[in-house]
This record gives structure tokens, C-alpha cells and sequence, in this order.
């Protein structure tokens, strides 16, 4: 008897790393000490010299049952960017830089070239976002994971000067708020998905003309990471004063979440298009408006809210990025909440 016999292969965790070696690489900074396979990543903090308070900022995340998707799928090489996207999104929106990133999978068996597609789609996020994946792990955990699956988890730190933080408080009546749209479900609410939806091949390989794309692709689509669109802003000259990541309990859980007490957020539904997705996921589920609110970002992945003087600048800062921003509502005086109208 030995570990192989056991459901674990060694041999195949080498395999692993050096197929990943190539996407990993790509990921570098210049702050990277350590190279890959090492017990630890090292990350130089050159990076802080010149700001006056250097705070560290952080995230940690996974993509859920999202995961279910990929499986039937047999397509692993995007699902790595929602993993990233996860984490260094709430990290911009509190104003920060994402540094470096790490991953944890975790599966029944280690299939080399499975591993090698997810860390493809990591270093992918991680490229999007300019973070290193300076480290990871891959756990093998037979009779834990049916052999077919696996888990996907990271974590993400970044920096900020303390004077930029976003925290809302300086957040007025009459600020404008922001919406930079989203690729589509992005990574929540895929348990209700799974509910509405066979999950079978034929369901998600089916086309449908509203989507122009199959189910499967729809719900497929990877998280949109913002980090480049915020920076973008930034160096445009704007102050952001607040802003929302809109993840699992869509906007009535995550917009109060950037207000300040005594402001209230007023977002318009008719002030741009709720994408054909969450249309479909709405009809064929019969699910209440109110709840597809409370659960998706139903086409609004980052809120964000800016002073009105700073409205244009910041729209044409978001299209220099490469996305697309709406103004979708304003800020003011009341109890702290959102009302969608």
C-alpha cells in the first residue's frame, strides 16, 4: 500500500505545477521575490515607499455553485477569473491596488491538465488586474470530492495611501450615482439558477436568440473584473466617494453597504438596459422583481457615486478602460437604504 493506492498521486501534483508554471509566469512583477513551488511568496513593499500611510487591503472569496456549471460544461479555464474578480473587486472599491493573489483547489483527483485550465483562468483574472499569483495550493482529497469535481477558492491583498480610501463618508445629497455594467450573472445566485434551469448538457448547450449565445455560455461568463475602470477614474482626476461591489444579495444588501447614516441611495431600473439573461432567469423562474434585485446585479456590476461636477469626466475615464458605465440614480437625505424605482 502507498499514497497512490490511497487516491493520491504525487507524480500528478509535480504534473500540475508544471503545466501552470507558463500561466503563472505571466502574472510577474517586478515585486515578486520568491519563485514558484516555494513554501511561501515573498512581495517586496517597494511598493509603499512613497505613499505617507500605506494600509493594506484585502479580499477572499470563491465562485460557488457557479462551479456546478463548469463541471457539466467540461470547461475550467474561465471560472479562475470569477475567483479573482471575487476578490480584487472588493479591493478597488475600497480605493486599493491589488498586489498579488493566491489560490487554494481542491479536488477528488488530480487531473494535470484540469489544474493547469483553472490556474490558466487565475492568471488570466490576475493579468486583468495586474496582481501576481505568487502562490497556491493544490489539495488532492479523494473519498472528500468525487473525482470529477473540485473547489476554488483565493485571497487578495492590495495597498492604498490611507488618505484614498473610499469609506462614503464625505457622501452628500445630490452626488450622482455610477453603474458600470456587468458581463452577466457573474458569480451569485447560481443555486436559484440551478433550481430554474436543467441542469443537464442539452439545457445549457441549447441557443437562444435573446441571449445570441447558448445558456450555458451566458451563465458561463466570467466575472468582470473593475480594477483597471477605477484607476482609470483616478488618474482622470476624480474623487470617487463611494462605491459598491454589487455580489450575492444584488443591490439591496450591497448599496447600503457604501452609505453613510442619514444618506439614502434613489437608482432608476429604466436607466439602462437589464441584460436578456436576467430576463429569462426571471420569466422561467417566475421569480418576483423584488427578489431578482435582492439576489443578481441584473446588469450593474460596480456602483459607484461621484460629485455631479465629476460626472462626464468619469464616464469618458470608464470608456478609456475598455467598459461601459450608465448614471443610474443619486444620493439623498433619509434613513440609509436603497429604493429602486
Amino acid at each position: 500500500m502507498d499514497y497512490k493506492n490511497a487516491g493520491v498521486d504525487i507524480e500528478a501534483g509535480y504534473r500540475s505545477v508544471e503545466l501552470m508554471k507558463k500561466h503563472v509566469q505571466q502574472t510577474m512583477r517586478p515585486e515578486v521575490l520568491t519563485n514558484l513551488g516555494g513554501f511561501s511568496g515573498a512581495f517586496s513593499m517597494d511598493k509603499f515607499k512613497d505613499m505617507e500611510k500605506p494600509t493594506l487591503v484585502s479580499g477572499t472569496d470563491g465562485v460557488g455553485t457557479k462551479l456546478k456549471l463548469a463541471f457539466l460544461l467540461d470547461k475550467h479555464n474561465t471560472i479562475g477569473i470569477d475567483c479573482v474578480a471575487m476578490c480584487v473587486n472588493d479591493i478597488a472599491c475600497a480605493g486599493g491596488e491589488p498586489l498579488f493573489f493566491l489560490d487554494y483547489i481542491a479536488c477528488g483527483k488530480n487531473y494535470p491538465e484540469k489544474i493547469a485550465d483553472i490556474v490558466s483562468g487565475v492568471a488570466e483574472g490576475c493579468i486583468q488586474s495586474n496582481a501576481a499569483l505568487i502562490g497556491g495550493e493544490t489539495a488532492e482529497m479523494p473519498g472528500f470530492y468525487p473525482e470529477d469535481e473540485y473547489d476554488l477558492a483565493g485571497f487578495a491583498v492590495g495597498v492604498v495611501d490611507e488618505k484614498d480610501i473610499i469609506t462614503g463618508a464625505d457622501l452628500k445629497a445630490g452626488d450622482v450615482l455610477i453603474g458600470m455594467t456587468s458581463s452577466g450573472v457573474h458569480s451569485n445566485g447560481f443555486s436559484l439558477v440551478r433550481k430554474i434551469f436543467k441542469m443537464d448538457k442539452e439545457t445549457l448547450n441549447t441557443y437562444h436568440e435573446e441571449l445570441g449565445k447558448t445558456l450555458g455560455e451566458a451563465l458561463l461568463a466570467p466575472t468582470k473584473i473593475y480594477v483597471k475602470a477605477l484607476r482609470s477614474i483616478k488618474e482622470a482626476g476624480v474623487r470617487i466617494l463611494a462605491c459598491s461591489h454589487i455580489t450575492g444579495g444584488g443591490f439591496y444588501e450591497n448599496v447600503p453597504r457604501m452609505l453613510p447614516e442619514g444618506k439614502h441611495a434613489v437608482i432608476e431600473k429604466n436607466s439602462y438596459e437589464i441584460p436578456a439573461v436576467f430576463k429569462m432567469i426571471k420569466r422561467e423562474g417566475q421569480v418576483e422583481e423584488e427578489m431578482m434585485y435582492n439576489t443578481y446585479n441584473m446588469g450593474i456590476g460596480m456602483v459607484l457615486s461621484v460629485d455631479p461636477a465629476d460626472v462626464d469626466k468619469t464616464l469618458e475615464a470608464v470608456r478609456a478602460a475598455g467598459e461601459t458605465a450608465y448614471v443610474i440614480g443619486r444620493v439623498e437625505d433619509g434613513e440609509k437604504g436603497v429604493t429602486l424605482c
